[in-house]
């Protein structure tokens, strides 16, 4: 099975979690199976799943180059990363990362891709009818398969498909816009289902798409010229244009967790992290990422939510109408996760940022300098090696190592490692960085 998993945006609904490099797709809320305090992201929910179903699948994210580090940190090495240089809506993404499976992983043209979003509540059953939609795609019988949802109540946030019968499988008949409660409700009437934008293809079918709609030659030449190209989303380009379209339906529980009133129907528990809820709390979801505890006292229908960019105190349903004012914040990004650990920003004063940073064992940051800023690590925990300008020098716990702006560093965790960095100057800024190779 092959799967292409869109990853999207910021997903500002979701603040202070989420912010413009840490979308909602890696927070980490579920449980993981058989632990007591360890707790997966959705991306890596999703990745679980779908190894569990087929372990020889070939997953592939399509995603923005903001988002990699965060992907190889949850995920692994091992998961193929189609990067989009510049955002242009799900056509020139899907054909990208089709191409990106033919002339990088050497897919053939004849086998079959299912793409679907990254962040889909669902559970297992959800995966056997991804697998299905695949080997139906190789059939032939259509030239796209899509996922039909059966529609629980007359929702306004999804379009729906009309099938030609209520078969498993069925052609398709129409398709239907996003309605208002009343419409949904008769489209429901007549068996619609709700288009989740899960679909399978043949390879070879958006590629020839492709080509008759882009002037490219392979992978590497859509890449290069990725940034000219005309922003369409894959339902104007290609679906709505395809005449030979089938839908298989789904019954089974399908979520979509995008505000955080959805989001907490999904929490297995009321707290997540230091809090405390006293008896007079009803229906109340805690989230605390700070080193702080967080007290509620005779709440009602509300969510709380703590990280170092900022405290969200919100009437359930109320919460899904953050976006707004959330695009009026324009702070520091506080916390991210990088392909070889994390950092959270502890504190900000005019000429000084002071950070923690986690190192995985076995990795290690870039080789780089800074022109305007002098660093100092302070070696907390563990083990590893730092490197300044070419020399090597062991450092443990109790460790300190200077660095003047200009000089050259980098440093690699033996261990886990923890470094509480120093940055002083008068104009720090993330966009003073110059990587450099690292000579071995």
């Amino acid at each position: 099975m092959n799967i292409v998993l869109l990853s999207g945006g910021s997903g500002k609904r979701l603040w202070p979690l989420s912010n413009d490099i840490r979308s909602k797709q890696f927070i980490k809320i579920f449980k993981k199976p058989g632990s007591e305090n360890e707790y997966e992201s959705m991306v890596q929910r999703v990745y679980r799943q779908i190894k569990k179903i087929d372990a020889d699948a070939t997953v592939t994210i399509a995603t923005s180059k903001t988002q990699v580090s965060a992907i190889h940190n949850q995920l692994g090495d091992d998961v193929g990363i189609s990067v989009e240089p510049c955002r242009r809506d799900t056509f020139p993404a899907i054909v990208l990362a089709t191409a990106y499976l033919h002339d990088v992983q050497g897919i053939s043209e004849e086998e079959s891709v299912v793409v679907c979003p990254v962040d889909p509540y669902v559970d297992d059953d959800y995966f056997m009818a991804l697998k299905m939609l695949g080997e139906q795609a190789e059939k032939g019988e259509a030239n796209l398969v899509l996922m039909g949802i059966e529609p629980t109540y007359p929702s306004e946030k999804y379009g729906y498909i009309v099938p030609v019968s209520k078969e498993h499988t069925s052609m398709v008949e129409t398709f239907k816009e996003k309605p208002d409660t009343e419409t949904a409700k008769s489209y429901i009437a007549q068996g619609a289902l709700w288009n989740g934008g899960v679909f399978a293809y043949k390879l070879k079918y958006v590629l020839q798409r492709a080509h008759e709609l882009i002037d490219f030659t392979d992978y590497y030449d859509l890449f290069a010229k990725y940034d000219t190209l005309t922003k369409i989303s894959f339902d104007y380009a290609v679906v709505e244009k395809e005449p030979k379209i089938q839908v298989q339906r789904f019954a089974g529980d399908w979520k979509d967790l995008g505000t955080w009133n959805t989001l907490t129907e999904a929490m297995e528990e009321e707290t997540i992290g230091d809090a405390i809820l006293n008896d007079k709390c009803e229906n109340v979801h805690v989230i605390n990422e700070l080193d702080v505890p967080v007290l509620c006292m005779g709440l009602k229908d509300v969510v709380v939510s703590a990280s170092p960019e900022g405290i969200l105190v919100s009437d359930k349903e109320q919460s899904s109408y953050i976006k707004p004012y959330v695009d009026k914040l324009d702070g520091q990004i506080m916390f991210a996760e990088k392909s070889w650990g994390s950092y959270r920003v502890l504190d900000i004063e005019d000429d000084s940022i002071t950070v923690k940073v986690t190192l995985n064992p076995g990795h290690k940051m870039n080789y780089h300098s800074h022109e305007r800023r002098n660093e100092i690590w302070n070696i907390i925990s563990g083990e590893g090696t730092v490197i300044v300008d070419g020399m090597e020098q062991p450092v443990k716990s109790g460790d300190v190592v200077t660095m003047q702006a200009g000089c050259r560093h980098t440093i690699i965790a033996k261990t886990e490692l923890k470094v509480i960095e120093v940055q002083i100057g008068k104009e720090i800024s993330v966009h003073d960085k110059q990587k450099y190779e690292l000579e071995t």
